[in-house]
């Protein structure tokens, strides 16, 4: 039974990391549905200016990464306006 829940828990994993795009930004980490079943751009790094090399990924550009990447701005706009 043990073993059946670990291989259940890595097949989970195992399809997390084909179906999302896990992007870290400077203050957040937004996690995006890929458009296809691969490995290519699961962890992507996006702090400071190479959020901008993102945007010529026509994968990320697919899953909604400048959807992210504004709401990124708005946030970080917000937080500066109220301090």
């Amino acid at each position: 039974m043990k073993n059946l829940f670990i291989l259940a828990l890595m097949g989970g994993a195992a399809f997390a990391v084909l179906n999302f795009h896990i992007i870290l930004f400077d203050d957040s980490i937004k996690v995006l549905q890929k458009t296809g079943l691969r490995f290519e751009h699961t962890f992507v790094d996006a702090r400071g200016n190479k959020a901008l090399k993102m945007l010529l990924m026509p994968d990320l550009i697919g899953a909604g990464f400048k959807d992210a990447l504004k709401e990124v701005e708005q946030e970080i706009d917000k937080n500066t306006k109220t301090r």
